[in-house]
């Protein structure tokens, strides 16, 4: 009895203790209570993660906390089991923190130790062989390269696999996804599968998959149509395969899940013909993305069975059908259809009844070919959210906005809207956006329109006839972003109610009618303002030392349409007088994307002194025009080494003075390079042969400039690249009134890729330096109005891609470079009055030009001159043959043959062959130039004979 008492007893002390030592050890720690830490973690497990940690490279300190303490449960991105005393390590989850990071934020190697946690349900390495127990596999952005390991095989628990946006990491190989038989969800988006022609197999033996993410994982040409002919049994529901190139022959495999399939995104993909009738049997869907194809036709009939369909979204086809046939085919899906996009196609008709879907959320149809009036009766539409129906032709009166009580962004701009604005517009309190640039309404804006709009953060009425009345007093409702009404009636005074929302990021006012001071308070608005437009006013005062940041405002995303994210201060045709100096760290501007062309514009104004050190930084700035003002001193040397992307350099019509700084030769992406009407002196620099982007001949590393309307705009090749009025704009601009090809121009399109340098109107002195033959990508070269010596250099022959060249009043001498004739795209010529000599080479090129741009070189003969040159021998008359009686109807049977043969063996070679065309065509314009000078001479001398 004692015995078994006593292992009662001891039995009930083994309990008590359990249950009192935790407490007993916090009452007996040295500050008598909770300073003694329970470590969990076991050490095994512990060092394990420290190696781990040791072989990464962590670029946010995202491991910082890895050994902070000994119990490594405690470390960020660690997970345990739910134990009071030790525990195991059961999850690692360490996702990368920034989308835009190219390579997540962890990268390095992966450490064997992490073998050593063998109770992981959801690890981050790729090291995974040893884990069969894993289930869930997330490793999305995390920056890991090289092939995917085949050990991935052994993982036959797995239901979910992500492995998305890891862009070095590839697989040729997908035999092992047939082992992964429990899958249900896969995701390989951007990972490279560019040899893994054998997927669609891979694929279909997961019979449990539900979801399949591919975006963007195969190259072109790549997938063959042979690819898609795979029966499956699988039950999928969602299938990404959007940026892939993909045929029309995809169809194949994916009409195999008509009964399952709800999410399906083909965009950007090269389907084409006709959207087939398949799609209406695809019963269960309910988002259906075609975008960015060549579709072309209308929407099958089948549509009407897509009783589900919550999302259409055909942005970017060819669909040429009546809108009203359209949406009556969509007829099935009138109690589910939320999201309706069809910008960029050439739907037509007018503006039919939406009344039947009324649970539409997002309706854009921007950039089609819709025409009339909006009609009355377009439908209550309570829950519509976002409506575009920019660019197109629709014409009458405002639409009443009522019927749209839910409404928060609309877009109307680019049509022929006229008539006045009515006040009820006030009453869509719910209104975030309005733009309705480019129409041609007119009348009075009032206080009443907008007595209600609290909401309205973006307001766009720029190119209308309309005129704002409000009280000087007034307090506009709404705390507003961006403000754009150019070439509307503000004036004549400044507008005291811009005083009160001093939060707004962009301001256009420009064309206004405005007169008078600028008003101190504008200089004290938010540091928020990075766009701000007074130009074409009559605007005077003082331009202060503007303490700017220049960001971008984060109200405005990818999806607000039409949303310019240009950074730029442009203070153009606006007098403004300042000595632009000590502006230390005036404009730091911060550009959010590499799409984006920060510049600063400051021309046509009466701003004096030196350009300030502080402008060095800068050092995102692409576009830097300072022309038209008083600016003097030396051209600074640090233009050079500060401002590294410049783009575009314009400070012609200044007081600039001395030589040019050898260090702008660093500016190796220039484009632009304007410092004519100054007073420079010196030296051409013959380093100027290191501005890549004018030896480049193509011009696409650098975004280039395009023109129109006698203006210059930096372009480039970014999906937010907008229209404006017609003309190609993209994210930043610069007007200039061009000095192209001698004078200024209009242009009805685009010239494409423009590259310049004007060094024109100075007192440079010297040769031209033999290296800038060597930019073959300048498109402009004028050196006119100064004293340069020397002959024209014969490099001037390998600047291939030159169309205008001005080297006029100078003090040439000698012979025009016969390589001169060799410049087929020259269309503007100017060597007047310098002291050439000698003959003027003949070429079609050079004899096609006016008199006028050889004239003041006395020494200079020869066509288009009035001077001929002496030394021409007279024509020797050739006899005359008999007529050859031999000519029988077999000669002309055989040279008809002949012809036929020799044609197209040579023409059917040139249109199969770039190489063979391009030396073609340079051989038949030598041979036409051979004609003209041998018919030049010949006529000549027969002249002079007779």
């Amino acid at each position: 009895m004692l015995i078994s008492t006593g292992k009662s007893s001891m039995q009930l002390l083994h309990v008590f203790l359990l249950a009192v030592l935790p407490y007993l050890n916090i009452a007996l720690s040295p500050s008598g209570f909770g300073d003694a830490e329970i470590i969990r973690c076991i050490e095994r497990e512990r060092q394990a993660l420290l190696k781990f940690k040791e072989a990464f490279i962590d670029y946010e300190g995202r491991l910082s906390s890895w050994g902070s303490t000994k119990d490594c449960c405690k470390w960020e991105g660690v997970h345990c089991s739910n134990h009071n005393t030790t525990s195991h390590v059961t999850m690692l989850d360490l996702p990368a923190t920034d989308d835009d990071f190219p390579y997540g934020r962890l990268t390095g190697k992966i450490s064997p130790s992490l073998l050593e946690l063998h109770h992981l349900r959801k690890p981050h390495p790729k090291i995974i062989g040893s884990l069969r127990r894993l289930r869930y596999l997330n490793l999305a952005n995390c920056g890991f390269s090289g092939p995917i390991p085949h050990q991935f095989s052994n993982l036959s628990n797995l239901r979910y696999l992500d492995l998305r946006y890891n862009f070095m990491l590839s697989s040729e190989n997908l035999e092992w996804l047939s082992h992964l038989s429990l899958l249900s969800h896969l995701d390989l988006s951007m990972v490279s599968l560019s040899k893994a022609t054998g997927w669609v197999q891979s694929v279909s033996n997961l019979p449990l998959l539900k979801e399949l993410h591919l975006y963007q994982c195969f190259p072109p040409n790549i997938i063959h149509s042979s690819s898609f002919h795979s029966n499956s049994s699988l039950s999928l529901s969602f299938v990404d395969l959007s940026f892939n190139d993909l045929s029309s022959s995809i169809y194949n495999w994916l009409f195999n899940f008509s009964s399952s399939l709800a999410y399906l995104d083909l965009g950007y993909n090269e389907l084409k013909g006709s959207i087939p009738d398949a799609f209406g049997d695809l019963i269960s869907l309910t988002n259906l993305s075609l975008r960015g194809n060549q579709l072309e036709g209308g929407l099958p009939k089948s549509f009407a069975n897509s009783s589900h369909l919550q999302s259409l979204d055909l942005l970017g086809n060819d669909l040429t059908e009546e809108l009203h046939e359209f949406l009556q085919k969509l007829s099935g899906a009138k109690n589910s259809l939320e999201s309706l996009v069809l910008d960029d196609n050439r739907l037509k008709g007018p503006l039919p009844d939406f009344t039947r879907f009324s649970f539409l959320r997002r309706l854009r149809l921007d950039n089609n070919r819709l025409s009339g009036s909006f009609p009355k009766k377009i439908g209550n539409l309570p829950s519509l959210v976002y409506l575009v129906l920019s660019r197109n032709q629709i014409t009458g009166s405002f639409p009443n906005l009522l019927v749209f009580p839910s409404l928060e962004r609309l877009f109307l701009e680019y049509n022929q809207l006229n008539g006045t604005i009515d006040r009820s517009i006030g009453q869509v309190h719910k209104l975030e956006v309005l733009s309705c640039a480019f129409n041609l309404l007119k009348g009075t804006i009032s206080e009443a329109h907008f007595s209600n709009l609290s909401s309205l953060w973006y307001l766009d009425f720029s190119y209308n006839a309309l005129t704002f009345n409000a009280s000087s007093d007034w307090v506009p409702p709404f705390q507003i972003d961006i403000i754009k009404l150019s070439s509307c009636k503000l004036g004549p005074r400044f507008p005291k109610s811009l005083r009160t929302k001093n939060n707004f990021s962009q301001l256009d006012i420009s064309s206004n009618g405005i007169t008078g001071n600028i008003p101190s308070w504008l200089w004290d608005q938010s540091p928020r303002l990075n766009y701000l437009n007074l130009s074409h006013n009559q605007i005077n005062g003082l331009l202060p030392d503007l303490y700017l940041r220049f960001q971008v405002p984060p109200r405005i995303s990818s999806e607000a349409h039409s949303l310019s994210y240009a950074q730029l201060l442009e203070s153009s045709s606006t007098i403004l007088t300042s000595q632009i100096t000590n502006y230390r760290e005036s404009f730091h501007i911060v550009c959010p994307n590499s799409n984006n062309y920060p510049s600063l514009v400051w021309h046509t104004n009466n701003l004096y002194g030196e350009i300030p050190v502080s402008i060095g930084l800068l050092s995102e700035v692409q576009v830097l025009n300072l022309r038209n003002n008083n600016l003097s001193g030396e051209v600074p040397a640090w233009l050079g080494t500060h401002l590294p992307k410049l783009v575009v350099l314009i400070l012609r019509s200044n007081e600039f003075n001395r030589s040019i700084p050898q260090q702008l030769c660093d500016l190796n992406r220039i484009q632009v390079l304007d410092l004519s009407q100054n007073h420079l002196s010196g030296n051409i620099p013959p380093c100027f042969s290191k501005f890549t982007s004018l030896v480049e001949s193509d011009g696409s590393d650098y975004g280039g400039i395009y023109v129109n309307k006698s203006d210059i705009y930096v372009g480039g090749g970014s999906d937010l690249d907008i229209n404006v009025g017609g003309t190609y704009v993209a994210n930043a601009f610069v007007q200039w009134k061009v000095q192209w090809k001698g004078q200024d121009h209009e242009y009805g399109k685009n010239l494409g890729l423009l590259k310049i340098i004007d060094l024109s109107s100075n007192i440079l002195s010297g040769n031209i330096p033999v290296q800038i033959g060597s930019l073959a990508g300048l498109h402009s070269l004028n050196l006119s109005r100064n004293i340069l010596t020397g002959k024209i250099i014969q490099e001037i022959g390998q600047m291939k891609m030159l169309e205008s060249l001005d080297l006029s009043a100078n003090k040439f001498s000698g012979e025009i470079p016969r390589s001169l004739a060799h410049l087929n795209f020259l269309s503007v010529l100017n060597l007047s009055s310098n002291n050439l000599s000698g003959e003027i080479p003949l070429s079609t090129q050079l004899q096609s030009f006016n008199a006028s741009a050889y004239s003041g070189n006395h020494n200079l003969c020869g066509l288009p001159l009035p001077n001929k040159c002496l030394g021409d021998t007279p024509i020797t008359p050739q006899p005359k043959e008999d007529e050859d009686r031999s000519i029988t109807q077999g000669f002309y049977i055989s040279m008809g043959l002949g012809f036929f043969f020799g044609f197209w063996g040579v023409f059917g070679t040139i249109l199969c062959n770039s190489q063979s065309r391009h030396a073609f065509f340079m051989f038949l314009n030598h041979i036409t130039d051979w004609i003209y000078v041998t018919i030049t001479l010949n006529w000549a001398r027969l002249q002079r004979r007779l």
